[in-house]
C-alpha cells in the first residue's frame, strides 16, 4: 500500500493517496514519510506540517522532507528554524540532504550568521568531505559575500567537481575580483556552459565588456559547447555598452543561422544592442516581430533612448501605449524621455495620467518632474510635486531632495531650498552640496556659497567638477580674485579635476568683472582647452564695461571664427563702439550684421497668472490690456523718479535723444510684465518674472533692475526676476525698507561711495562699508549716501 500511496502522490492525486493512507490498518514510518513527501513536493506545506505533527516517530527523512518543503515554497527562514530544531530537540542526526537544503535556504536570504552556525554542525557530524555538502556550503558563503570563508571551504574540498569551481568563479566575479575569477577558470580541467557563462556574464556585469566579448569569442573557438540564452544575452549587452554595432550584427547573424529563439532575454538584449548602437530602426523591426508585449523595461528604455537621440519621441510613446503591464520604471522612463527632449508639457500631462491611472510614482519619477518645474521655474507645480513626495514618503530621499533644492532655487525661493538642504543633513551626497552651493552662488550669495563649500570639505566630502563651477561663480559674484585663483588651483592640484570650458569661463568672468582684462586675455591664451564661444564672449562683454575697443575687436574676431552666425558677437562689439561714442563704427557693425542676415535674438519677459503665460517684448503693443499696462507703468516710472531713481540712459547703446532712450527703458519687457502683474494679481502677491536673455552682470545693462527694486517700495510686493531660469535678483518689501539682492547694483554703489569720499578696494569691501553706513543711521555720511542713492529710502544691501 505504500507503493500505491507513492504512486498517487507522485502523479498529483493527493486526495486518493490520503484515502489509501487513512484506511491502512498498519502505518509505518515509511507510510507517513511517503504521504508527507507528496504534500511537501506539491507545495501544500501547511498540510504537510499537520501530517508532520501527527507522526508518532520522525526520522531523518521526515525532518529533511519538511526542510526541503519549506525551502521549495520560499519560506527559507522557517526551513532554517526547522533544521535548528532538528539538531537541538530531537535525537535524529541530519543527513547530507538536510544540510544541502538548509544551506540553500541560507544562501537565498543571505543568512550568513545562520549559515555559519549550520557549518559548525557539518564539522560536528563529520560531513565536510561530502562534495554535495561542501558545494552547498561554498554556495552559501559565496552568495552571502564571505569570500574568505568560501575560499577556505573550497580549499578543503578534496575532490572538486565543476560545480565547485563555478561557484568560486561566480563569487569572485560578484565581488569584482575578476583576475582571481580568471585564474580559477584557467585552472579548471573541464568547462561546462555554466563556467563560460560565469566569465562572460561576470565581465559584462562588472563593466569589463571588452573582456566579455573576448571570452565569448574564445568560447566559440575553443569549446564544442553551444552558447545558451545567458551567454548570448550577456554578449549582446556588452556590444550595447560598447556601441559595437558590427559585432552585434555578427551575433545576430549567428542567431538567425542557428534559428535561435529570440524571444525573452535574448530578444530584449538584441533590441538594447541596436538601440544603443545607432540601429534603432532595426531594433523596432525586431520588436514588431517579437510582439511588443514581450518587451522588458531595459529594452524599452534603451529603445526610448535611441529615439530620443534621434529627436523622435512619438514612436517611443506609441510603444509605451502598446505595453500591457507598465510598471513605475516604464512610466518614469517615458516621463524622463519627454524631459530630456524638452517636452515639458507632455511630461507633466503624462505624470498626471500616471497619478490617475498608473502606479505610485517613485523617487526617480518625482525627481524628473521636479526637473520639469525647475526648467520652467514653476513654483506652484513644484510645490504640488513636493506635496506628492511627502505623501509618498519620498521627500527626504536624496534624489528628490536634490531636485527640490534646484527647483526652489530656480523659482527664486532660496530660503525653501536651504530648508530642504538642512533637512537631509544626515544623508547628503556630493550632488546635495553642489546643488546648494550653485543655488547660493546664482542668487548672489557668494560668501555663503564659499562657506558652505568649506563646510563640505571639512566633512570629507569630495567635490566634483560641477561643485567647482558653483564655487568659482560665487567668487565671481563677490569679487574675490585671490580666492578664485586659489580654488582654481585647488581643483586641479588637490582634487585632480581637469578644467572644463565652464570653469575657464568663470575665471574669465572673474577677471573681467574686476577690470583685469589683460589677465583675462592671458588666461584665455593659456587655457588647457581650446577657447570656445563662451570664453571669448565673456571677455567681449567685459570689454564693453571697461571700454576696451581694441581687445573687443580681437575677442569678437576670435568668437566669430568659431561661430560665424553668433549674433551676440556682433551686438557686443557694436555696443563696445557705442559705449565709447564711436557711433559710426557701431552702425557699420550693425549693417554688416544685417547684410549677413544674422538675426539678433529678441528679448522677452513673461509672467504666469492663473495658469496662463503672458509674454512681453520691448515696446510691446499687442497685449489686450496694453493701455492699462502702459498707464500703470507710467505712474510707477514717475513715482520711482521722485524716490531718486535716475534712468541709466547710457545703457541704451544707440545715438538717440535722451527722451527716446528714457522711453526705451520705460517700455522694457520686464517693466511691462511687472505692470501687468500688478494689475492682475491681489495685493501681497509675489510676482515672478521670467526672461529669455541674461543681462551681463558686469555691464549695468539690466534696464529693469533698479525699477524692479523700487517697485516693491511703492506697492508692497515681492518681485522676483529670473533670467533664463536663473534668479539674479530678489527684492523684498519689508516694513519700511527695500532689500536688494543683486550684485548688478554694486557698480553704482561703488561709485557713490567714492563720491562720498570713501576708499574701497573691491566689491566685498564696498558692501562692508555700505553696511557700516546703513547701520549708523544718524551719521552725516549715511545722509550723503542716502541723498545720492535713494533719497529717502533706507537700503539694506545683501550679498
Amino acid at each position: 500500500m505504500n507503493n500505491l500511496i507513492n504512486g498517487y502522490a507522485k502523479t498529483g492525486f493527493l486526495s486518493y493517496a490520503r484515502k489509501v493512507f487513512d484506511v491502512m490498518p498498519v502505518r509505518d514510518t515509511s507510510s507517513w514519510n511517503t504521504l508527507l513527501s507528496g504534500y511537501s513536493k506539491g507545495g501544500l506545506i501547511n498540510e504537510a506540517h499537520s501530517i508532520f505533527k501527527e507522526m508518532p516517530y520522525r526520522d531523518s527523512v521526515s525532518w529533511t522532507t519538511m526542510i526541503a518543503g519549506y525551502n521549495f515554497v520560499g519560506r527559507f527562514q522557517v526551513a532554517i528554524q526547522m533544521f535548528l530544531e532538528m539538531v537541538s530537540v530531537s535525537d535524529v542526526l541530519p543527513t547530507q540532504y538536510a544540510f544541502t537544503s538548509v544551506f540553500a535556504s541560507c544562501a537565498e536570504i543571505r543568512a550568513l550568521n545562520e549559515g555559519r552556525r549550520v557549518h559548525s554542525f557539518v564539522v560536528k557530524f563529520g560531513l565536510s568531505s561530502y562534495v554535495s555538502v561542501a558545494n552547498s556550503m561554498l554556495n552559501m558563503y559565496a552568495k552571502s559575500g564571505d569570500s574568505n570563508a568560501a575560499q577556505m571551504v573550497f580549499d578543503g574540498i578534496v575532490v572538486k567537481n565543476t560545480s565547485s569551481w563555478n561557484t568560486l568563479i561566480s563569487l569572485y566575479m560578484q565581488t569584482g575580483q575578476v583576475d582571481l575569477a580568471l585564474a580559477q577558470f584557467e585552472q579548471m580541467n573541464e568547462h561546462d556552459i555554466v563556467s563560460w557563462n560565469s566569465m562572460v556574464t561576470g565581465y559584462n556585469q562588472r563593466g569589463f565588456d571588452v573582456l566579455a566579448l573576448n571570452m565569448f569569442s574564445k568560447m566559440l573557438k575553443e569549446s564544442s559547447l553551444e552558447p545558451d540564452r545567458y551567454t548570448l544575452a550577456s554578449a549582446l549587452s556588452a556590444c550595447a555598452n560598447l556601441g559595437e554595432l558590427n559585432v552585434g550584427k555578427q551575433i545576430h547573424a549567428y542567431l538567425v543561422r542557428t534559428e535561435f529563439n529570440t524571444s525573452g532575454a535574448v530578444g530584449n538584449s538584441l533590441i538594447c544592442m541596436y538601440s544603443r548602437s545607432g540601429g534603432v530602426d532595426i531594433a523596432r523591426r525586431i520588436l514588431e516581430k517579437n510582439r511588443e508585449s514581450n518587451l522588458n523595461v531595459i529594452a524599452f528604455t534603451a529603445l526610448l533612448d535611441g529615439y530620443i537621440k534621434l529627436g523622435d519621441i512619438n514612436p517611443a510613446r506609441k510603444i509605451f501605449d502598446s505595453l500591457k503591464d507598465r510598471d513605475v520604471v516604464v512610466w518614469t522612463a517615458m516621463i524622463v524621455g519627454y524631459v530630456q527632449n524638452g517636452f515639458n508639457d507632455d511630461a507633466m500631462e503624462l505624470f498626471r495620467l500616471m497619478v490617475k491611472e498608473g502606479p505610485d510614482p517613485n523617487n526617480y519619477t518625482l525627481a524628473a518632474m521636479l526637473s520639469v518645474c525647475s526648467s520652467v521655474a514653476s513654483l506652484n507645480h513644484g510645490k504640488q510635486i513636493h506635496s506628492a513626495a511627502i505623501k509618498a514618503g519620498e521627500a527626504l530621499s536624496v534624489s528628490v531632495s536634490n531636485a527640490l533644492i534646484t527647483m526652489y532655487a530656480k523659482a527664486g525661493n532660496i530660503s525653501c531650498a536651504r530648508r530642504v538642504f538642512d533637512l537631509i543633513h544626515l544623508n547628503r551626497d556630493t550632488v546635495s552640496w553642489t546643488s546648494m552651493i550653485l543655488a547660493l552662488a546664482q542668487h548672489g550669495l557668494g560668501a555663503e556659497a564659499l562657506q558652505l563649500f568649506e563646510n563640505m570639505l571639512a566633512l570629507g566630502m569630495k567635490p566634483d567638477h560641477i561643485t567647482y563651477v558653483g564655487v568659482l561663480t560665487a567668487c565671481t559674484h563677490v569679487g574675490l580674485i585671490a580666492q578664485g585663483r586659489s580654488y582654481y588651483k585647488m581643483m586641479k592640484e588637490i582634487h585632480g579635476i581637469e578644467p572644463t570650458s565652464s570653469h575657464c569661463a568663470c575665471m574669465i568672468d572673474l577677471f573681467g568683472r574686476a577690470g583685469l582684462l589683460e589677465e583675462a586675455q592671458d588666461f584665455i591664451e593659456n587655457m588647457p582647452i581650446e577657447p570656445d564661444v563662451i570664453a571669448w564672449g565673456s571677455l567681449l562683454a567685459s570689454c564693453r564695461v571697461h571700454k576696451k575697443m581694441e581687445l573687443a575687436k580681437v575677442a569678437a574676431d576670435r568668437l566669430l571664427s568659431i561661430d560665424p552666425e553668433n549674433s551676440g558677437a556682433y551686438s557686443a562689439l557694436a555696443n563696445v563702439y557705442s559705449a565709447c561714442g564711436k557711433w559710426a563704427e557701431a552702425a557699420k557693425i550693425r549693417k554688416s550684421m544685417k547684410d549677413k542676415q544674422v538675426k539678433k535674438e529678441q528679448g522677452f519677459s513673461w509672467i504666469q497668472i492663473k495658469n496662463v503665460v503672458h509674454v512681453f517684448g520691448v515696446e510691446d503693443g499687442l497685449h489686450p490690456q496694453r493701455d492699462a499696462i502702459y498707464k500703470t507703468m507710467e505712474k510707477i516710472w514717475k513715482d520711482i523718479k521722485k524716490l531718486g531713481f535716475i534712468p541709466d540712459t547710457e545703457s541704451v547703446l544707440h545715438d538717440l535723444d535722451y527722451e527716446v532712450k528714457d522711453q526705451i527703458l520705460r517700455h522694457h519687457s520686464e517693466k511691462l510684465a511687472i505692470a501687468f502683474g500688478l494689475i492682475n494679481t491681489p495685493e501681497n502677491t509675489t510676482l515672478r518674472i521670467m526672461k529669455n536673455l541674461r543681462c551681463n552682470p558686469t555691464s549695468g545693462s539690466g534696464k529693469g533692475r533698479v525699477y524692479a527694486g523700487l517697485t516693491p517700495a511703492l506697492v508692497g510686493r515681492e518681485s522676483i526676476s529670473d533670467q533664463s531660469g536663473f534668479v539674479t535678483q530678489m527684492i523684498s518689501w519689508r516694513t519700511a525698507s527695500a532689500g536688494f539682492h543683486t550684485t548688478n547694483l554694486l557698480d553704482e554703489l561703488w561709485s557713490l561711495l567714492h563720491l562720498s569720499g570713501h576708499q574701497v578696494r573691491g566689491r566685498a569691501d564696498c558692501v562692508t562699508k555700505w553696511r557700516e553706513l546703513v547701520y549708523d543711521n544718524n551719521s552725516a555720511e549715511m545722509q550723503d549716501c542716502r541723498d545720492n542713492f535713494l533719497c529717502i529710502l533706507r537700503v539694506v544691501f545683501i550679498v
